[in-house]
């Protein structure tokens, strides 16, 4: 067998331009084969991984992937709000430790605006326990202030002082301006790569004051001077949805199923990691597709890998010749050509997984930070050792094709001189 290596090996060696060409072919759809099942398999992490440290969502009743698609993701619009006053009551429940109300409906050039208080900043967490921070500035502490999204200050390039106007509801093109009350920038988040970079915060009374004079999705007049009014004017009737944590995290069944029954009006609590599953199942069919993406890249290696071999097998009649008239009988070039497969295909497979460790290394800060899916280089996992056994595997019954036809040719085929 050790005969047999060397003797490939030198074979291989004695072509090396062509050979080193066929292995950086394998090494590129290897490399795109493991990286697409290793995004995959990321982007599934960090997605489920989009909200961290909060017990429970609660909403109006809708289906829990609803009430997740406009909360977390701000993605289409809640069936109802709840009202302040059950927002108070469940808030005041035994083992609740922490609540952050948050109120949707306006927007800012086509960016969410979300109304809430400065725990947000301080409970709402990501990919495990990362924390939101701060790239500029602070939270909103007078009334309008503003804090932006980091992709917010990327597209729209504000800067910490400048003055915004929000607009009524959540169009794109929205000609229904709350331009009576700007809004002062005073501080910017870090990117986060989920829908946090894509928000615009305020605080839940300034929701309140540049909705006093609307009616009906009309605005009447000018809006009163906030400073003119008490407190109790500024004090939310209603909000979108809510988030909460507990103290004891084993209550957390009893108080969904106690919310879920609530008599005042009708809410849904649901657990984010529940309701990331769910919604994760619904967009299988892209996950599907990446996966038979993958595998005809790798199918197209392997074609080159077959291309490859069988346009050197003609010019490789008179080696083969010469081997079986020393005494190598059909079996030994069948072994031999196999093992050259199984050589180019080895090395291409390892070569393709130090690229990917070397794509992914160069990558990772720009994919966490734009997509929040975090990557980084490491020992390959036990699937992905299987899907390289199985690429190798592939290539060897690729490199079955030409070794048959080498098999069945006869020493005087070899010997002759075609014209």
């Amino acid at each position: 067998m050790s005969e047999l290596l060397r003797l490939a090996a030198a074979s291989l060696w004695n072509r090396r331009f062509t050979v080193l060409l066929t292995v950086l072919t394998v090494a590129v759809s290897v490399m795109l084969f493991l990286g697409v099942e290793r995004l995959r398999q990321d982007a599934r992490e960090s997605f489920l991984r989009t909200v961290a440290g909060t017990d429970l969502i609660v909403g109006a009743r809708s289906h829990p992937v609803q009430l997740l698609l406009y909360s977390v993701f701000r993605l289409g619009d809640a069936t109802n709000n709840l009202s302040w006053t059950s927002y108070e009551d469940i808030a005041g429940q035994p083992g609740v430790a922490w609540t952050v109300p948050i109120a949707l409906g306006d927007s800012h050039r086509g960016y969410r605006v979300v109304g809430t208080t400065p725990g947000y900043f301080e409970h709402v967490k990501y990919a495990g326990e990362r924390g939101i921070e701060f790239a500029q500035g602070r939270p909103f502490a007078e009334l309008f202030d503003a804090v932006l999204g980091a992709e917010v200050v990327r597209r729209l390039g504000y800067r910490l002082g400048e003055q915004i106007v929000l607009a009524h509801g959540t169009a794109a093109v929205n000609p229904q301006q709350h331009d009576d009350r700007p809004f002062t920038v005073v501080g910017v988040l870090a990117p986060t790569g989920t829908p946090i970079d894509q928000g615009v915060y305020v605080s839940l009374q300034a929701i309140e004051a540049i909705h006093l004079n609307w009616r009906a999705g009309t605005r009447i007049g000018r809006a009163p001077d906030p400073s003119q009014l008490g407190p109790e004017r500024l004090r939310p009737r209603s909000i979108t949805a809510f988030y909460l944590g507990l103290s004891d995290r084993m209550a957390v069944f009893a108080l969904q199923r106690h919310i879920n029954e609530y008599r005042a009006e009708p809410l849904t609590a649901v657990l984010p990691g529940v309701a990331l599953q769910q919604l994760w199942r619904l967009l299988g069919t892209a996950e599907r597709a990446l996966q038979v993406t993958a595998a005809c890249v790798v199918l197209a290696g392997l074609l080159g890998l077959l291309t490859v071999l069988l346009a050197t097998l003609s010019e490789r009649r008179r080696e083969m010749a010469i081997l079986r008239s020393v005494g190598a009988g059909p079996r030994h070039v069948l072994a031999l050509l196999l093992l050259e497969a199984l050589l180019l295909a080895t090395a291409g497979a390892l070569l393709g997984l130090l690229l990917l460790q070397a794509l992914v290394f160069a990558l990772a800060p720009w994919l966490q930070a734009q997509y929040g899916i975090a990557v980084a280089p490491g020992w390959p996992s036990a699937a992905e050792w299987k899907l390289l056994g199985i690429v190798i595997g592939a290539a060897g019954v690729v490199g079955l094709l030409p070794a048959l036809m080498a098999y069945r040719r006869s020493v005087a085929d070899g010997m002759s001189i075609r014209t």
